[in-house]
């Protein structure tokens, strides 16, 4: 499997003056994307950045983002994606966690002040030796004082690279997530997997280099769906990325009808924001008539929204399911059938899928064909294991299975159901929240003595995060302080809109607190 970077090298030498990128009135060819990513290559290794190195990266949906991403991949490099909502604290973990060497930040806006953020991140992580900012204006100076900018940087670097040839287990790109518990693990994902995962929508999408998709780019993608579904999927077939860099629901109508968008992926709250948004002025007809693939991961699609969909626009939505260690699809519904609302569909190919017990033993189906197991992956998209994390490695894989930590159940046919989420998880908005790391920073608040953090269901984002606190002895605080408080702590997905303080929690015998009496 060659370097993840040829998917957009194949696409350049193929179709170089095919649109690559779209953002507003700025279209780019496979062949400008190839080379500007050729500068950022060149510059890296005049850096002395090389394989096997970390590089992290800070950018919303912009085509700074892949033009970077592929530039060091094509370094033998490894990409650290970052959640550009993150704060300070966040960052600094991650950059030292990923032994990142550089780091590559966007300026951000004022509401959003990405740089500043990265910027006093980069100052606490001293193994991270160069900081390099994304200004919108390629020319303009740099936001922060003595930080040198990309634009700055890529200026006179060759256009021209020879990618480096890689092993497919050399690492891509280290996605962080948390499981379920405790400070976020880094997935090493190899460019076997990104590739294999990126190259499967041929099947799955019927994607057709000849007739090439338009996709509408409106998930992360420092996240893994909008990265290998989008992105990556994208580029693997010559198709069009047309990018949004916040997802609101107006403005991806009218970008679905200007650009004639074929390729709709999104989280369920993103199809209830596009339902919700549809007016008189909005020629539904004209939509439908594009639209080709409609693609649905990250939580339950709502059997109201598949139904109110495919009224209006025509087009089945296609569940699927996976996780970032899995890079990510594990499982879709098959093109062209019947949907099974609920369903996450069956395995995709090259990849299987089983139910196991806690000890890993499968789980017997003969007598209760509706039995709910954890769902365990097997194939060519599983990750490498955990960054610098031998026992959470051998924890989650045993003999090449993953173990997801989502419970399900199988139908006769194969389709698979899921029955719960990760247990404690909370996804709100589509991103997850992991309840422990908001309790473990609420603890440090020297009012709080102990905190419980759970999901409530929220009409438009599935699912809000509340907390519950017990002050310290003496203490005075309200839950509006320590919401106020939160948000200077956390990214603006994580941080709890509800805090309840009480005099007490309920809890075991053995002093576990029992979330599911909470909420």
């Amino acid at each position: 499997m060659p370097n993840l970077a040829a998917l957009l090298e194949g696409s350049a030498a193929t179709y170089p003056t095919r649109d690559a990128l779209v953002l507003g009135e700025t279209r780019l060819s496979y062949a400008q994307v190839d080379a500007a990513a050729s500068q950022v290559a060149n510059l890296l290794v005049e850096r002395g950045i090389g394989p096997g190195d970390k590089v992290a990266l800070t950018c919303p949906n912009l085509p700074f983002f892949p033009i970077v991403y592929y530039g060091i991949l094509k370094t033998g490099a490894t990409v650290v994606p970052l959640n550009v909502l993150l704060k300070a604290r966040e960052i600094a973990y991650h950059l030292a966690d990923s032994d990142a060497v550089a780091y590559v930040c966007f300026e951000g806006t004022a509401e959003l002040p990405m740089a500043r953020e990265g910027a006093a991140a980069f100052a606490q992580t001293p193994g991270c030796e160069h900081l390099l900012v994304i200004t919108a204006d390629p020319a303009a100076p740099s936001p922060v004082e003595g930080a040198t900018t990309l634009g700055a940087a890529m200026a006179g670097q060759a256009p021209t690279f020879e990618t480096h040839p890689v092993a497919d287990d050399d690492t891509a790109v280290i996605l962080y997530t948390s499981g379920t518990t405790g400070q976020p693990k880094g997935a090493e994902l190899t460019h076997a997997n990104m590739t294999s995962n990126a190259l499967v929508g041929r099947e799955l999408f019927r994607g057709d280099p000849e007739h090439p998709d338009t996709y509408l780019c409106v998930l992360p993608l420092f996240h893994s769906f909008g990265q290998t579904v989008i992105q990556n999927g994208a580029f693997a077939l010559g198709g069009t990325v047309v990018l949004l860099p916040r997802f609101e629901a107006t403005a991806a109508l009218g970008l679905m009808q200007r650009e004639r968008v074929t390729f709709f992926a999104g989280v369920p709250t993103m199809y209830w924001g596009l339902l919700g948004a549809l007016d008189d002025s909005v020629d539904v007809a004209a939509l439908a008539a594009h639209l080709r693939v409609a693609a649905a991961g990250g939580s339950a699609l709502p059997g109201e929204v598949h139904k109110a969909f495919r009224e209006r626009f025509g087009v089945t939505i296609l569940e699927g399911y996976g996780l970032s260690e899995t890079s990510p699809i594990a499982s879709f519904s098959v093109f062209g059938e019947e949907p099974r609302v609920g369903s996450v569909g069956v395995p995709i190919p090259g990849v299987q899928m089983k139910l196991i017990n806690p000890d890993w033993s499968d789980v017997d189906r003969s007598e209760d064909p509706d039995a709910v197991g954890e769902i365990a992956i097997e194939g060519p998209n599983i990750m490498k294991g955990y960054y610098d994390r031998p026992d959470a490695t051998a924890e989650a894989i045993h003999e090449g299975w993953f173990r997801s930590g989502d419970l399900a159940r199988q139908d006769a046919d194969g389709y698979y159901y899921i029955v719960d989420r990760a247990k404690d998880m909370i996804i709100r908005g589509g991103f997850n929240v992991y309840p422990r790391e908001i309790e473990e920073v609420l603890m440090t608040h020297p009012a709080v003595s102990l905190a419980a953090v759970i999901g409530v269901p929220h009409e438009s984002l599935g699912e809000e995060v509340r907390a519950y606190v017990i002050p310290e002895k003496g203490a005075e605080v309200s839950g509006e302080e320590l919401v106020a408080w939160g948000r200077e702590q956390f990214a603006a997905y994580k941080y709890p809109r509800e805090v309840e303080v009480v005099s007490d929690l309920p809890m075991t015998a053995t002093g576990k607190i029992l979330k599911r009496e909470l909420g």
